[in-house]
């Protein structure tokens, strides 16, 4: 199959630069292995079945043969022996080199106990995610989210998608191997993702067995909940009108925790700007799967199903626009957060740089009463932030699914499709 580039690998090339060794974290399926191939002149694959056992054992035996190879050298599914990570630091040191390791492997975490040092200084991390439209060739990338920093006084584009399409590429998901397969294989993968959680990757995640049915009930009701702030009490309420067991809000917890570990969750932090009045900031976390598509198959839909509650439509919508705007925010140095206050006021989402720039977007799925409110927000916030304190914002956009043209409004505000948008 054919490698689909990935804005990671850019990502991947400047931190070789910056650091000995590069650990690429992220769910599985998502193209860890495959991106970090494109970078490495060498691999060492630590769970070839002909060599694992030769492996593990040469890991404390002998590593420094081991890690022999034209750098950067990729140690694939490094976790099998967790010791190598010190000898990677140690190697690391001895050659006072950037590039020299890229390491890769399941999404499960390693057991700090066997791993000695942090890394700290000589390990840099990336997190990938499953593919933006603009990765999976479907966006056409008309739109740069980079050039909206620059607040350009014109932007034009044209939204390729229909409400059928944009409905199948949130049920597909980004997993690169869904991409290009006929539509119902495409749309079985994320089926498979979801059963390969429930029966035995949760588990793994902190070694301790869960009650499938309960780990169901928990991401149906996340499912239910993306893109709010609920709480692991009322998640829990959710649960136990389907289940008849005692269930303890300490044992959610310790099922979202998982799910976290092994990046099936990736919440939003809350943005917290300097504000002209005394208003409270809500701080806690928004809700989200890290692809729209883990929604869907917990919940058991369908596109057609999503076309016919166009209420989950716009939630998971919602979902894939903050996958494509974490992963396109990555290359930009920057972060993707959210803004609420107590008053009700809120921004779906804050596209904020290192350097200190940041963007405000509202998500909605199309139609112009939707747009409006979008507007009227966005400008509200902004009148609530001292400018004397922090940069005034670079942009405000509306990211819609269904509308047909990205383009700027005599307001300032730019309307732009998510399937118009790349870096």
């Amino acid at each position: 199959m054919e490698y689909k580039s990935r804005i990671a690998d850019t990502i991947l090339l400047d931190k070789l630069e910056e650091k000995g060794a590069v650990v690429i974290e992220g769910p599985k399926w998502c193209g860890k292995t495959t991106t970090a191939m494109q970078a490495a002149h060498s691999i060492l694959r630590m769970d070839e079945p002909t060599r694992r056992d030769e492996n593990i054992m040469m890991s404390e035996l002998d590593p420094e043969k081991l890690l022999e190879g034209d750098t950067p050298l990729l140690i694939d599914e490094w976790q099998i022996a967790p010791k190598i990570w010190d000898s990677v630091r140690y190697q690391v040191d001895m050659r006072n080199k950037e590039g020299q390791f890229i390491l890769t492997g399941s999404s499960v975490p390693i057991d700090a106990k066997e791993i000695t040092h942090s890394g700290t200084g000589r390990f840099t991390w990336l997190k990938m995610r499953p593919m933006s439209l603009y990765e999976s060739k479907e966006s056409s990338g008309e739109v740069s989210l980079e050039n909206l920093f620059l607040s350009p006084e014109k932007i034009s584009g044209k939204n390729p998608f229909d409400i059928d399409r944009l409905a199948f590429a949130i049920c597909r998901g980004g997993w690169p191997h869904a991409v290009g397969m006929k539509e119902k294989s495409a749309l079985a993968q994320a089926f498979d993702y979801y059963d390969a959680v429930v029966r035995s990757d949760i588990n793994r995640a902190d070694g301790i067995n869960k009650n499938p049915e309960r780990v169901k009930l928990l991401m149906r009701s996340y499912a239910r909940n993306l893109g709010t702030s609920v709480s692991n009490s009322l998640l829990r309420s959710d649960m136990i009108s389907n289940d008849a067991e005692t269930l303890s809000v300490d044992t959610v917890i310790s099922y979202v925790n998982a799910l976290k570990k092994i990046f099936v969750i990736e919440d939003m932090p809350a943005w917290n700007p300097n504000l002209r009045s005394k208003t409270v900031i809500r701080t806690s976390d928004t809700r989200y799967y890290i692809d729209p598509s883990i929604g869907t198959a917990a919940l058991g839909i369908s596109p057609q199903d999503l076309k016919n509650d166009l209420n989950t439509f716009g939630f998971l919508f919602e979902t894939l626009c903050v996958r494509d705007l974490r992963v396109y925010a990555e290359y930009l140095n920057g972060e993707v957060l959210h803004f609420r206050d107590q008053t009700g006021l809120e921004c779906d989402t804050v596209i904020h740089l290192r350097n200190g720039s940041y963007g405000l977007a509202e998500i909605k799925l199309g139609g112009e009463m939707l747009i409006e409110e979008g507007a009227a927000n966005l400008k509200k916030l902004v009148r609530k932030i001292d400018t004397s304190r922090m940069k005034k914002p670079s942009f405000m956009m509306i990211l819609t699914g269904v509308g047909q043209f990205a383009y700027k409004r005599e307001d300032g505000i730019y309307i732009v499709p998510i399937e118009t948008l790349k870096p």
